[in-house]
């Protein structure tokens, strides 16, 4: 039986980083790379041409959280609180106990290992707490530093599929890389607050 209830919300913390809900405060940060296309390359989202986009993003998230359908966190420093990007479990898929992990860390804190840092606690989370098998991430072939991120904390790229993201106005080939449980040390515990 998988742990889907994230009430009260898990807030996880590593050395660098807080991995908090979303809020409110988050939103004029977001916008500024949500708007921006060369930051939206790979990004399997609608742009945002204003405010209200990325508003109506996150009410759906927090909507989507409070009826244990997904969950994510906004990505944090924790010396000064600021806000680096997004992470979490965008589709859950409980009755296979896998879901489906999705990303953006802003241009700023990228090649800085602030990616890998977040995405270790929350796989640890995802297997040692929700009791997942399995985490899946569906890659842009062409965002090769996505696909490092990943291999680098041990998914394995598990298929190749053509023209299977709509993006930008135009089809693109994505990579599915998985993890499984039993292909990951987890710590003794997990650090939940």
């Amino acid at each position: 039986m998988l742990c889907t209830d994230f009430s009260p919300f898990p807030v996880l913390e590593t050395r660098r980083l807080r991995l908090r809900k979303p809020e409110p405060g988050d939103i004029d940060e977001n916008f500024r790379y949500r708007s921006d296309a060369a930051f939206m390359k790979y990004i399997p989202h609608r742009f945002a041409t204003c405010r209200q986009d990325v508003e109506q993003t996150f009410d759906l998230m927090l909507e989507r959280i409070e009826r244990n359908e997904s969950i994510n966190w906004s990505i944090t420093r924790k010396e000064d609180g600021r806000f680096l990007g997004l992470i979490g479990f965008v589709r859950i898929m409980v009755d296979q106990h896998r879901a489906e992990v999705g990303y953006l860390l802003h241009t700023p804190w990228q090649g800085q290992g602030f990616l890998h840092e977040a995405l270790r606690e929350v796989v640890n989370y995802a297997f040692g707490v929700i009791g997942l098998h399995s985490i899946e991430a569906v890659v842009n072939c062409q965002n090769i530093p996505s696909q490092r991120v990943l291999e680098k904390m041990g998914f394995s790229r598990d298929a190749f599929f053509r023209d299977y993201l709509h993006h930008q106005g135009a089809y693109v080939d994505a990579y599915v890389y998985s993890l499984l449980v039993d292909a990951i040390k987890l710590p003794s515990s997990v650090s939940t607050l």
